[in-house]
């Protein structure tokens, strides 16, 4: 059996493309400000590009703090996305949209 060898890729480059999945996340917040499903898919995509950073440099340090912290995040990141739908859910039942243009409403 002869065993191919795998091509790692650099660092810049994994840097590059966290990079770029931040900053479409970040888009995606800052050019949509009307669908609540597409503020939450950005925000998860913020916290999972971070989450590979911090893969990426434990795996470069030979660390692996980085990836034990990347899981907390990711546990942190379901959480958050679990209350944020069932909040969104009970909205939804109460006022028959999610548009945010109604949640001004909601201050006291």
């Amino acid at each position: 059996m002869v065993l191919k060898k795998i091509k790692m890729l650099s660092l810049p480059t994994l840097l590059v493309n966290n990079i770029v999945l931040f900053l479409i996340g970040v888009l995606g917040i800052v050019l949509n400000r009307k669908n609540v499903l597409i503020l939450l898919m950005s925000l998860e995509l913020m916290l999972l590009s971070v989450n590979v950073n911090f893969v990426v440099f434990s795996v470069y340090l030979d660390d692996l703090l980085g990836q034990m912290f990347a899981l907390f995040v990711l546990t942190v990141a379901g959480s958050e996305s679990a209350i944020g739908l069932a909040i969104l859910v009970a909205y939804y039942k109460v006022r028959k949209s999610i548009a945010i243009e109604n949640t001004q409403i909601l201050r006291g």
